[in-house]
Order: structure tokens, then sequence, then C-alpha cells
């Protein structure tokens, strides 16, 4: 969460793989990658967008809300995404489009098998 949002490689990356029409899929706190991510045109990528990520009520049963740089939650909605969560350790996705979203590491298996969809279909 320190290095990725602002991470240029990454961003190219990610913004590529948008303006190729490729799916991009992020679980618990890899959504990070995605703030600052622009989409085709020029918004933040997130924006408008259903998206989930870890939670600020996941973030401090972990006792890390005072050690990570920002709320995750937090700042998904400061970029205009439409996020949404379930009860704390749950399976929890969001597909929008290409982009999958996972919750928390729960939801790794049921992101990956909506990714898996999205390939399939393309």
């Amino acid at each position: 969460m320190w290095d990725i949002p602002d991470n240029a490689t990454s961003i190219a990356l990610i913004e590529a793989f948008v303006k190729a029409d490729k799916p991009v899929g992020a679980v618990c706190h890899a959504p990070v990658a995605l703030i600052n991510v622009r989409g085709k045109d020029g918004e933040y990528l997130i924006k408008g967008k259903r998206v989930t990520a870890f939670t600020n009520e996941e973030e401090e049963a972990v006792g890390l809300t005072a050690v990570v740089p920002f709320l995750l939650e937090d700042r998904l909605k400061e970029r205009g995404s439409i996020y949404s969560k379930t009860v704390n350790w749950v399976p929890y996705v969001q597909v929008d489009g290409k982009l999958v979203t996972g919750q928390n590491p729960a939801s790794s298996e049921p992101a990956a098998e909506e990714l898996l969809k999205l390939l399939r279909s393309v």
C-alpha cells in the first residue's frame, strides 16, 4: 500500500490492459493498485465502478488501521467508486465490466472464477 498506488510501471501496465479491453482483477489489498489508474476516458478507472476490497473493519480487526498509510475502503470511495462489502472474512466479489475485485483473502477463489469467465469470453 505504500509504493504501488504511485508506481508508474504498475499504472502503465493496468492502463494498457484496460485500453486493450483485457480483464483486470485484484483481491484484498491489491485494489490499491487501481486507485491512480485512469480509464480510456481519462477519469479514474474505478470512478462509477462497482468495486470491493479489504474493509475498514477488517483493517481494524487485524490491528493495522494506524499502520497503513490510508484506509483502502476510504480511498476507493474518494476516487468515486461504488464500493460495497459484506461481513468480515466472508468471500465477496464485485464484477463491473472487465474489472473483478474481491474483498479479502477468502474472496480469492470466487474472484479467480469470475476472472476465468471473462477470459473464456474473449
